[in-house]
């Protein structure tokens, strides 16, 4: 692994993290996170034009960037700065390498351009509150969070030449407001139980979504219904859906360890900026020992993630799942940074109007939708086999 980033790579840092400077300060984030869609189109359509970022990581042959996941994460990172709100996660991160790698041609060549040019926006739908589990980051993903064949979950039945859906998702990114769904049901009863993923418009007859009141308003969610609606299924009925989905996860994971330890890296800038002017017995407290070594501590956490999710990032081209474990690491980094900011600014880091808390909440609403943490680290210990019984000889 070449620990250097190329100029190409240096440029896309830079040039994002000097839009999102002038488009996504404290002011306008608030701003965006009242309107209907909770982000600021305006704002995704500047990160289309001038970067790209919707198919930074998508083939040229499809209107993308064909950059790596190193640049998508490296992008995700100065997101995670700004705590921008906007369709990155679900769109690009998530739905659009599903439609990539299960899609058939006419199905890749409808959407991926679209997706690319920022103008479709799409998301994944996962049967009640299963989003890590499908992706395999916190268990094994072999079908049973989809419906296992019993009541519940999403079902998807033959009706003549196509689908017919019916069931619930929980905890959608951006459901309320994506152009395009994609439903992970399952289907073929108990006997021939598997899950398939379908293309569902989000204003088809028969959706119903509400809008949730999430712990981080900056990660849109919602609940969507579908009461019998038609769907087309995604690719081949034959297709490894599941495969699939670990293989995103893992993808997903990377990036979003690179977007937690850009949020940890603003909080622990913002802290050490404030306590150089706050006073307290007529000195800095940055000044005292015990505030160095707490702020040092933190320091030492997010560059050790900041270590981890690069690698994560440059894995996931060499067939190297660490995605969950870069993840962990980011989060814990991420939410030290974020409660030492809150201590550490006073009564002010304990208010609505300070951006303390957002910092926090990201870790914290990040935790419950991909996580626990102590689940991503099981779940890739036991991937591992590190704690199987093994004969020791001496």
């Amino acid at each position: 692994m070449d620990a250097g980033f190329t100029a190409e790579q240096d440029e896309i840092r830079r040039t994002l993290r000097e839009l999102l400077h002038k488009r996504c300060g404290p002011e306008e984030l608030r701003a965006a996170l009242d309107t209907p869609a909770g982000h600021d189109p305006a704002l995704w359509a500047a990160l289309a034009d001038r970067l790209g970022l919707p198919g930074l990581a998508l083939p040229e042959a499809y209107g993308g960037v064909g950059c790596s996941v190193t640049e998508l994460a490296l992008a995700a990172e100065e997101t995670g700065r700004a705590l921008a709100p906007s369709p990155f996660l679900a769109t690009t991160v998530l739905a659009a390498p599903l439609v990539l790698a299960l899609g058939a041609d006419a199905q890749r060549a409808a959407l991926l351009p679209r997706l690319a040019s920022g103008a479709l926006t799409a998301t994944l739908a996962v049967p009640g509150t299963a989003l890590a589990t499908a992706l395999a980051l916190t268990g094994d993903n072999g079908g049973e969070w989809a419906g296992g064949g019993r009541a519940g979950g999403v079902q998807a039945r033959r009706a003549g030449e196509g689908w017919r859906l019916y069931g619930q998702a929980e905890q959608v990114l951006d459901g309320h407001s994506a152009h395009l769904l994609l439903v992970a049901a399952h289907t073929g009863g108990f006997a021939r139980s598997r899950t398939l993923l379908f293309l569902v418009p989000g204003d088809a007859e028969g959706v119903v979504r509400t809008r949730q009141t999430a712990l981080d308003a900056t990660r849109s969610q919602a609940s969507v219904q579908l009461r019998d609606v038609e769907g087309e299924l995604l690719g081949e009925d034959g297709a490894d859906v599941l495969a699939a989905l670990a293989r995103a996860g893992d993808t997903a994971a990377a990036v979003l360890a690179c977007e937690a330890v850009g949020a940890a890296d603003r909080a622990l800038e913002r802290t050490v900026e404030y306590v150089r002017q706050r006073e307290q017995f007529g000195r800095p407290i940055g000044s005292f020992q015990a505030v160095k070594h707490r702020l040092a501590d933190v320091y030492v956490r997010v560059q050790a993630a900041r270590s981890a999710a690069y690698y994560a990032a440059w894995a996931t081209a060499h067939d190297e799942r660490v995605g969950g474990l870069a993840f962990a690491q980011a989060l814990e980094a991420l939410r030290t940074a974020a409660a030492e900011g809150i201590q550490l600014h006073g009564g002010i880091g304990f208010t609505w109007e300070h951006e303390a808390h957002l910092y926090f909440k990201r870790a914290a609403g990040d935790d419950l939708l991909l996580g626990p943490v102590h689940r991503l680290r099981a779940h890739a210990a036991d991937a591992a086999r590190l704690f199987e019984g093994r004969e020791v000889t001496v």
